[in-house]
């Protein structure tokens, strides 16, 4: 059984709401299968699926494998920022799937790490190997892996009281009208398309800090950062505020082809062996240097 500890942004979530994007391959009423036959619980007790949660309360969870994925390594030639015996950060590039999935298994980023890490914690199961956090598809840039389950457990524990701080690049169409801005929108799956999140008034607490980078006559560059790390959530709340990211097939303008220009470039954090502040750069991706370029500076 696995263990979750609800932290004090997510009391007062439907049980639920909660889990379907916790586990954000499966389905709503799979979740709620789960929850009636027994496979999740709270506090060691079976509830329904409506429960309210409360700060502290521990879901413990056993999810049946109906699926056995291949994973096996492939040479991915991985862009490798730092590494030593605990943890490795990497600068993932566009197009590249952190995990397999229920719904994904072709190459991801855990094959390309398989065959260059010799060590990966196992606290995250056969698919998940080593990942500790996770980037969209087509967003770009740093990751921290862990290669034991020591380091594992300390990083998840950062993560979980926001002490890893992960800095993100961002076009946004539109000139913003302000230097800075805190948004503080709650967000879940789209009640109407769970392959996408939206703000919802019942979803979980969700904070993103933005400062403006650099202003052109129609696109913002941002700074934006993390409070909490919800699925999509820069993308989500850009686009709610009406500065959808540009080449965002999913939540910004249809007709642009290429993946968003998001890029995670900095990312700091707490060695879980050596107690040391660490911070890590990544440049932005050639494709989001050569779309800057002939931008005009407002």
């Amino acid at each position: 059984m696995k263990m979750i500890n609800i932290p004090i942004e997510d009391a007062g979530v439907r049980l639920d709401t909660f889990l379907v994007e916790y586990f954000e391959d499966y389905s709503r009423s799979y979740i709620k299968k789960l929850i009636s036959e027994s496979h999740v619980l709270v506090n060691d007790t079976k509830v329904k699926a409506g429960y309210i949660l409360k700060v502290q309360d521990m879901i413990t969870y056993n999810i049946p494998e109906d699926v056995v994925l291949d994973i096996y390594p492939i040479n991915m030639d991985l862009d490798i920022v730092y590494e030593d015996d605990d943890i490795a950060v990497i600068n993932k590039p566009k197009g590249l799937v952190v995990h397999p999935s229920s719904t994904y298994h072709g190459p991801t980023l855990v094959h390309g790490l398989m065959h260059q890490l010799k060590h990966l914690s196992s606290i995250n199961g056969t698919i998940r190997p080593g990942i500790v956090h996770r980037i969209d598809k087509d967003t770009t840039g740093l990751l921290v892996i862990a290669k034991n389950n020591d380091a594992h457990e300390f990083l998840s524990n950062q993560l979980k009281h926001h002490l890893i701080n992960r800095r993100y690049y961002a076009l946004v169409h539109g000139v913003f009208e302000k230097q800075s801005v805190t948004i503080d929108l709650p967000i879940t799956r789209d009640p109407n398309n769970r392959k996408q999140m939206a703000v919802v008034q019942e979803g979980r607490k969700s904070v993103t800090h933005v400062q403006v980078k650099t202003f052109y006559e129609h696109f913002s560059l941002l700074d934006v950062s993390l409070e909490t790390g919800r699925t999509h959530q820069i993308r989500v709340h850009l686009s709610y505020i009406g500065y959808p990211i540009v080449g965002d097939p999913t939540y910004g303008i249809k007709k642009e082809a290429f993946g968003q220009l998001l890029h995670a470039y900095e990312l700091t954090l707490v060695h879980p062996r050596t107690k040391e502040t660490m911070t890590f750069h990544a440049p932005l991706s050639n494709e989001f240097e050569e779309y800057l370029k002939p931008l005009v500076v407002s």
